[in-house]
């Protein structure tokens, strides 16, 4: 067990000490890192989905694209905001609520505004393009009563959620301290962490997932994502329910030693719940049920992979380190990219493997490259995730990475290693 005392939070003697010199959580970063590279990956097989209403439709269809995709989005999402929650409180505890807001807008709030005449803009004309060498009419764009829902966020939804769910979680916070005061909150929390972090304490965490999709009406596709600016009821739940989870598993020491323990009981649940939860998204269940088994399939994949992460990747490894550096930028940037490599590659007679496979190395390639050259070792760099670093040659770009450039002024505040990256 001694893989996984590495990565334990701190006991509570001494708290801020501690949690000021604990090590970097290298298996929650390539956790992270996984959780936004899967989005691309999904994106990529939407095309070959024959039930996705998606951007570009390709002349070959597969089920099993269908199924990947179905299972991807059982958990991705919710995975990725365990993690905001558990890092945010990680941080509010060492910089306070204030400066944690703040640099939730700023790496949260204003990519989204930066980004989206970048990575969601563009869409509209390529759909129009794939449209039109398929002979079929324009998409019509839809009318909305309410200029925010006229104004899609397009894939940069996860972002206002995550600034949603962070804005929550700290006024609950905030009314909680003034009525019971620091010590019995803190206790409740540490309460709520081992709950969470028990062997069944993926019951209680898929509650939130559950009471989405009752909200949402059916477990078709999962929580679907929010189509406009104005928050959705539905999708809120679900991921704040899910931020709140990895708030509260922060709180306790050993949260994610137990949890680490318990991969392969979490494993063979996600295994053996998810065939049902896709039979449930057809006709006929009940949805209390169905909705049920899809909640508790996804969670289990959550706690599943994250026990996995924290027990085998709790060592630093550079390429690992590089892609968890890269995958904010890359996720933001990479539909626009994707859509134009899929437009072309829809109307070849080749097989889907092939297409996957060129798919997946023209915008990796491209995306790394554009992550290397234009964000590692520039100022977008230390705005998106709290550092940058000196330049180098794109052969290994991930060797002597631990060497930083630090801010030039001597009073600039301390930055923890680890914490500092955008959610």
């Amino acid at each position: 067990m001694r893989t996984v005392a590495t990565v334990a939070c701190p006991t509570r003697r001494g708290d801020d000490a501690h949690r000021s010199a604990a090590p970097r959580l290298h298996g929650l970063d390539a956790l992270r890192a996984g959780a936004l590279l899967l989005g691309i990956v999904l994106h990529s097989l939407l095309p070959f989905d024959p039930a996705a209403d998606w951007l570009v439709a390709d002349e070959r269809s597969s089920a099993l694209a269908a199924v990947a995709v179905s299972v991807i989005h059982l958990f991705r999402m919710s995975l990725f905001m365990l993690l905001a929650g558990y890092f945010g409180r990680l941080v509010l505890h060492r910089r306070g609520w204030s400066r944690y807001l703040g640099d939730r807008l700023l790496r949260i709030g204003l990519p989204f505004v930066v980004f989206w005449p970048l990575a969601v803009l563009p869409l509209w004309p390529l759909m129009v393009l794939d449209a039109r060498l398929r002979g079929a009419p324009d998409p019509a764009p839809r009318a909305a009563a309410h200029p925010l829902l006229a104004l899609p966020p397009g894939q940069l939804w996860f972002l206002l959620v995550l600034l949603q769910s962070v804005l929550i979680v700290l006024i609950v916070r905030a009314l909680i301290l003034a009525v019971i005061g620091p010590r019995r909150a803190a206790r409740s929390a540490e309460w709520a962490g081992r709950l969470l972090a028990a062997p069944l304490g993926v019951l209680p965490a898929a509650v939130p997932y559950w009471a989405a999709l009752l909200r949402q009406g059916t477990v078709d596709g999962g929580i679907a994502a929010p189509a406009a600016l104005a928050p959705d009821l539905a999708a809120l739940t679900a991921y704040a329910g899910a931020f709140t989870v990895g708030w509260a598993l922060q709180a306790d020491p050993g949260a994610l030693r137990r949890i680490a323990r318990s991969w392969p009981a979490h494993l063979t649940a996600a295994v053996g719940t998810t065939v049902p939860a896709l039979l449930a998204a057809g006709p006929g269940a009940p949805l209390p049920l169905s909705a049920a088994v899809t909640a508790v399939a996804g969670w289990s994949w959550v706690y599943a992979l994250l026990g996995i992460c924290v027990r085998f990747l709790h060592a630093e490894r550079p390429a690992i380190r590089y892609l968890a550096d890269a995958s904010y930028w890359m996720y933001l940037t990479h539909l626009p990219l994707l859509i134009a490599i899929e437009i072309p590659l829809a109307r070849l007679d080749l097989p889907i493997a092939v297409k996957l496979a060129a798919t997946w190395l023209a915008a990796g390639a491209a995306l790394v490259a554009g992550y290397h050259l234009l964000v590692r070792s520039t100022p977008v760099g230390h705005w998106l995730n709290g550092h940058r670093y000196p330049f180098r040659p794109l052969q290994a770009p991930w060797r002597n990475d631990a060497r930083r450039i630090r801010p030039a002024s001597p009073a600039a505040p301390h930055r923890p290693r680890g914490l500092d990256r955008a959610p």
